[in-house]
């Protein structure tokens, strides 16, 4: 299957932004590192919102070589926000960064948000990566303080992706996208299913945009050019999520 063209990222000629934006859970790059490299790579992403990133031995060197192989910059996050990760190309301006740690469930793996403004084509756009608990209490407490969260950044646009672990049908997808545009259903495209990469069955995986940001096209990037079925499968257990977005130029 090839998919129809996605719009590369690009400034208009009226100042607002095209950018393309990845979410995707890497399992620790646990699994075959240039199959997963080599994914990224073909997306050519502006950002890229990252959830089980290395949070151990030697991870600011193993995210630095994922940033080094698919031409991007580490942009925050790790280890110390519990592993959410944010990375970005040179296109991006960086504004600032902040690592956020979750309260811990005694018994429950830690939590936390890689969060950062950026400006690109002068816009500011706020990021938060996350990946809420398999817990369902626990998840939905972590959703009002992924809300509380973006709210607190104070931009206009902003952007939010990661690792539900919950459905569309479920309360804390429901609730997200009832704040944001759930990018992958406004504007479809690629595949949907995004768990497990070797048999998808499950939506548990997704970008969201404020309102002001027109979404362009969203989904699995299976078929796209340069992205494989076998690298999808051998990169990690999820399906990455690829959106096209436009932001608008400043102040309009």
């Amino acid at each position: 299957m090839v998919l129809t063209p996605l719009p590369d990222s690009r400034t208009e000629p009226d100042g607002s932004a095209v950018i393309r934006v990845l979410g995707y859970n890497i399992r620790s790059m646990r699994d075959d590192r240039e199959a997963l490299a080599r994914v990224i790579g073909a997306c050519a992403p502006d950002l890229v919102l990252v959830q089980e990133a290395p949070r151990f031995f030697r991870w600011r060197k193993r995210a630095a070589w994922l940033a080094a192989r698919t031409d991007m910059v580490v942009l925050g996050g790790g280890a110390t926000a519990a592993g959410p990760l944010l990375l970005c190309s040179l296109r991006a301006t960086v504004e600032r960064t902040e690592d956020v740690l979750l309260p811990r469930t005694p018994g429950l793996p830690r939590r936390g948000f890689a969060t950062s403004v950026v400006r690109i084509a002068g816009t500011r756009i706020g990021l938060v990566s996350f990946h809420l608990s398999l817990q369902h209490d626990e998840r939905l407490a972590q959703t009002e303080m992924l809300l509380e969260r973006l709210d607190a950044m104070r931009v206009e646009h902003a952007i939010a992706a990661g690792d539900v672990n919950d459905g569309p049908t479920g309360t804390a997808f429901r609730r997200l996208a009832g704040v944001f545009q759930d990018c992958a259903a406004v504007r479809p495209w690629g595949g949907e299913n995004t768990f497990p990469s070797d048999r998808p069955r499950r939506r548990i995986d997704a970008v969201f945009a404020t309102g002001g940001i027109e979404v362009l096209g969203c989904g699995v990037p299976a078929g796209l050019p340069g992205v494989t079925d076998a690298d999808l499968r051998a990169a990690t257990d999820h399906l990455p999520v690829l959106a096209a977005l436009r932001v608008p130029a400043i102040g309009s």
